[in-house]
């Protein structure tokens, strides 16, 4: 069943199932030492620059904990977004296996500020109280929206005026470069970011994950701790060559720009049903919405997607790299039917 619940719903982009049939043949060294693994840190650092650091991943959550934990100390807090994944939707890896303190912020649009941070970034030197050590932004964020170059640099300077560090979730950094029409480095290297979790699964990979260290003088010990957080691959040409196929060339900007205008497309398809209310701005691959709870009961039984906040009856509908005109001039469809039932 078509549907709108996840791009993580989506298949495997046909480009990446080649790029991996491709990898496929004869023998090569493991656990990194491959052709495919060497080619993805000469891609990443035309991406992101002569310093980046790349270490592929099976998946988002190891990338995550294991970037914040070649960030941090044994005694070092976290402060991020109250909807950010690490703290919502990671089964609580970050404190579970990284052993940090997260301090969730509250964000009505899933963005932090300076300000917002400001009065969690605080405690340095008493023995009592979790050390901030980093702060962790989403870029796209858990809501849709997008960091701006100027934001992310904003975050960045206030990090390292007080000694902490910034790491960017970047599960959806493709579909926040194809929004801003940006580099991915404008908001990232170039705006202070100092380890970043990139996503490659959402953006049309079967499994591709890596951290990038941009700042290597911010981690330490991370390939240890890769092994240790059961991260390495040992056939890891096969995590590589995805990533490379869709960051060598265009695919990776093709995917996020197409899931974008799909979002798009749909936003302005349920805004024309009597009682839809759009409660976030539309800028990356995700439409949020309230309808009526009963609606939202009859019309997942057609389609799959999200509620979001059970209370308010808000719903997430998110656009894969897949997603035609037709699913959603089908969906918009089937909700107006069941809105006016």
């Amino acid at each position: 069943m078509r549907g709108f619940a996840s791009d993580n719903h989506a298949g495997i982009h046909p480009e990446v199932l080649a790029a991996i049939t491709a990898a496929n043949g004869g023998h090569q060294p493991a656990y990194g030492d491959d052709r495919d693994t060497a080619r993805l840190r000469a891609v990443m650092r035309r991406h992101f620059g002569e310093r980046a650091e790349t270490y592929p991943v099976f998946n988002g959550t190891g990338a995550n904990v294991v970037g914040l934990q070649a960030m941090a100390d044994p005694w070092s807090s976290v402060i991020c977004g109250e909807n950010s994944h690490i703290h919502v939707d990671e089964c609580g890896a970050a404190e579970k296996v990284a052993g940090l303190k997260l301090l969730p912020v509250a964000t009505p649009d899933g963005k932090l500020t300076p300000e917002l941070i400001a009065p969690y970034a605080w405690g340095w030197g008493d023995p009592h109280h979790a050390q901030p050590k980093i702060v962790s932004i989403t870029q796209s964020t858990e809501m849709g929206t997008v960091y701006t170059p100027a934001e992310v640099a904003a975050l960045a300077e206030f990090a390292r005026e007080r000694g902490m560090l910034l790491h960017m979730d970047g599960a959806r950094l493709s579909n926040a470069a194809a929004a801003l029409d940006v580099p991915p480095r404008a908001f990232t290297s170039d705006a202070g970011v100092d380890v970043l979790s990139y996503g490659g699964t959402k953006n049309g990979a079967m499994a591709g994950e890596a951290i990038v260290v941009l700042n290597p003088d911010a981690v330490r010990g991370i390939e240890f701790l890769r092994k240790m957080g059961m991260q390495l691959a040992s056939k890891m040409r096969f995590v590589s060559a995805q990533l490379v196929a869709l960051l060598d060339g265009d695919l990776w900007l093709r995917n996020a720009a197409h899931a974008n205008a799909m979002a798009q497309h749909l936003a302005a398809a349920v805004r024309a049903v009597p009682g839809v209310r759009i409660t976030q701005p539309v800028q990356a691959n995700a439409v949020f919405a309230v309808i009526p709870p009963a609606v939202a009961e009859r019309l997942r039984r057609r389609y799959a997607f999200s509620t979001w906040d059970e209370r308010t009856g808000e719903v997430r509908w998110m656009c894969a790299f897949d997603t035609t005109e037709d699913d959603v001039a089908a969906f918009a469809k089937a909700l107006a039917e069941e809105m006016s039932a």
